[in-house]
Parts: structure tokens; C-alpha cells; sequence
């Protein structure tokens, strides 16, 4: 799996659109990184103008899902479709002895239902800030499934070159509520290592 990660607008978008909230003009340039700061850990609504396009080269194609599935995420993935896919027959013919003769001959059977769920896949995501956010508390967690965590950390990895500020929001769920709210805990809120990451978070935005 490979992950690349580009910024397509820019902060002084969402610095305009905040202004423009209390009565401002334009400022003209990107703002500090504090105001991103403070913009990011409050959530404020502009976070939204900020986007970005995750491209992941053969990712699995459940732990795709496991991104798609949440808010403010534009999918584009390659299409598994017989007759959009040139190496469909390359792909499926491994499990095409292990179908059964009624699912072959289903009226629609496509050989593109007898790929599993872990066949890689190119796939890219359309994301904000807010996603990001949003994403971590979940796919950084312990408890999420650990190719999907994996491939989160490499976008947190690829965000922290060229967003440090976002980057460091991007949390699991026991960092960004303070403790873990999990039903199966896996321990980590009660370690010191936990209570030095979450005072690290919240250094940010020290007054």
C-alpha cells in the first residue's frame, strides 16, 4: 500500500470565510499557524473549506470501506465492474474454481463478485479538516482493525508534511475526549504515556 496526500484549497480560504462572519474583508494571505490552531481544535465551520485528496494505491478494498463510511468523504475508487476492469479476468480467475455452479449461473453473476474483500485497490478520498478530525477518533483507535489503523497513520504521516497543525488534531478517540469511551477498553487512558500525549494536545492552544 502506498498513500500520497495533496492539499487542493487553501487556508486563506477558510481564514476569508471566518471573516467574512464578523464583518471583515479578505486578509490576503494564509493566517498563523495559532489561528489554524485554534480554528482546528474548536471545529469551527471553515475547517470545511480546507480539502485535501488521500490517494491510496492498492489499499484494501474493505479498509476502503472503513474510510468511506464516515461524514464529509468524497470516494473516487477504481471500479470493480467486469466491463469497466481490462484485468478482470486476471484478477478473478484464482477464485473462479471455487464458486459454486449456482452462483455462476445467476442471471446476474459478475466475475467481479468472487473478488474478496482484502484485493487491493487504487482508491482516492476527497476529505476536509473536519474529516480528518473525524476519521481519527475512530481508525487511530486500538480498537480498529489493524491494516485500517496502519493506513490512517500513513495519512497522519502525510499530512504532517505539508499541515503539521492538522496533523497534530488528529488524535484517537482517548486523546481527543480525555478518556476512553470505549464499551472494550484496551488500557491505554491509564497509562502515563496517555496522560503525556493528551497534555501534549492540549498545549496547543495554551493562552
Amino acid at each position: 500500500m502506498e498513500v500520497t496526500v495533496n492539499r487542493d484549497t487553501s487556508w486563506e480560504r477558510a481564514v476569508n470565510a471566518a471573516r467574512r462572519t464578523v464583518g471583515k474583508g479578505p486578509l490576503g494571505h494564509e493566517p498563523s499557524d495559532k489561528w489554524k490552531t485554534m480554528a482546528t481544535m474548536a471545529e469551527h465551520s471553515p475547517i470545511k473549506l480546507v480539502e485535501y485528496t488521500i490517494s491510496f494505491k492498492d489499499l484494501k478494498q474493505r479498509v476502503g470501506v472503513h474510510i468511506l463510511r464516515h461524514d464529509y468523504v468524497l470516494p473516487f475508487i477504481h471500479s470493480q465492474r467486469s466491463d469497466r476492469r481490462e484485468d478482470i479476468e486476471e484478477l478473478t480467475n484464482r477464485y473462479m474454481d471455487i464458486v459454486s455452479d449456482d452462483i455462476k449461473n445467476d442471471p446476474y453473476f459478475n466475475r467481479s463478485d468472487v473478488l474478496p474483500q482484502g484485493q487491493p485497490n487504487d482508491q482516492d478520498f476527497v476529505v476536509n479538516v473536519q474529516t480528518l478530525i473525524n476519521i481519527s477518533r475512530k481508525r487511530l483507535c486500538s480498537c480498529a482493525s489493524p491494516d485500517t489503523r496502519a493506513a490512517w497513520r500513513a495519512v497522519k504521516d502525510a499530512i504532517s508534511e505539508i499541515d503539521p497543525v492538522v496533523a497534530r488534531c488528529m488524535v484517537p478517540n482517548c486523546i481527543y475526549r480525555g478518556r476512553c469511551p470505549e464499551m472494550k477498553t484496551c488500557g491505554y487512558y491509564k497509562t502515563d504515556k496517555f496522560k503525556n500525549e493528551l497534555e501534549e494536545y492540549w498545549k496547543q492552544i495554551e493562552r
